[in-house]
C-alpha cells in the first residue's frame, strides 16, 4: 500500500484508535471490534507490551482491511522496527525529525505531534503528511480554525480529549482525521473483554464523523 493510498484510507475513515492496551494478546480482538464499527484506523502505541510483535499479529490476522500504525514513536530504530512489522503509519507525541525522516524514506504515512504554529508548520515543512495537534484537549477546535485560516494547505488531526460527542466538531473545524484514545477503547472494554462496546463506540465516531461531513457538504 501506497503512502497516499495510506493517508487516503484513514482520510476517509476519519477516525484512528490510539491504543493503549495492558498487553499485546488482546489487539486482534480489539482491532477485530473497532473494524465491526467502521474504523480501520489501529494506531498501537508503544507504551503496549510487545507493541511490534502485536502490530505483527494483527497484520496477520487482518491484513488489508485495517490500517495499522504506531504510537508513541521516539526514535528513528522504533519506526523502523514498526513499519518492519508492518506499520503503515507512525505517529508522535512530539515533533522528532529524525523520525519524519525514517517514515518518509520507508514510504509510510508520518504523524508527528506539535501544538504551537511554529511547531506545526516546523514539522509540515519538515515532511509530515499530518500533524497532530497534542494534547488538543484544552484546545477546542476552534484553535484548529485559527491554525488554519493563515495556513489553508494543513492537514491537521487532534488527539487528547477527542469524544464521540465533539468529534464532529473537530471535523467541521477542518480536521482531516481525529484520534481517539480511552473514549474509544476504553479501560473497563479491554479488562472485561468486551468487545461489542468497542464496536458500539466505533459506530458512535464514524457516525459522527460522517454527520459532520454531510453537513459541510
Amino acid at each position: 500500500m501506497k503512502r497516499e493510498e495510506i493517508l487516503t484510507r484513514l482520510s476517509e475513515c476519519g477516525v484512528v484508535a490510539v491504543i493503549r492496551a495492558p498487553s499485546a494478546g488482546v489487539l486482534v480482538d480489539i482491532a477485530k471490534a473497532l473494524l465491526q464499527g467502521g474504523v480501520i484506523g489501529i494506531e498501537v502505541t508503544m507504551s503496549t507490551p510487545d507493541a511490534i510483535g502485536g502490530i505483527e499479529k494483527v497484520v496477520a490476522s487482518l491484513g488489508d482491511q485495517v490500517v495499522v500504525g504506531v504510537g508513541t514513536v521516539l526514535d528513528a530504530a522504533t519506526c523502523t522496527a514498526a513499519i518492519h512489522a508492518g506499520a503503515r503509519f507512525v505517529v508522535s507525541p512530539v515533533l522528532i525529525p529524525e523520525v519524519i525522516e525514517a517514515t518518509r524514506m520507508q514510504e509510510k504515512v508520518s504523524v508527528p505531534g506539535a501544538l504551537s504554529p511554529t511547531e506545526i508548520l516546523t514539522a509540515w515543512s519538515a515532511g509530515a503528511d499530518v500533524v497532530k495537534v497534542f494534547p488538543a484537549t484544552s484546545m477546542g477546535p476552534q484553535y484548529l480554525r485559527d491554525l488554519l485560516a493563515p495556513l489553508p494547505f494543513l492537514r491537521l488531526t487532534p488527539t487528547g480529549g477527542v469524544s464521540a460527542k465533539n468529534a464532529g466538531d473537530w471535523i467541521k473545524a477542518g480536521a482531516v482525521m481525529v484520534g481517539a484514545g480511552s473514549t474509544l477503547v476504553t479501560k473497563d472494554a479491554m479488562a472485561h473483554g468486551d468487545w461489542a462496546a468497542i464496536t458500539r463506540n466505533a459506530c458512535e465516531f464514524v457516525q459522527a464523523v460522517q454527520m459532520a461531513r454531510t453537513q459541510q457538504a
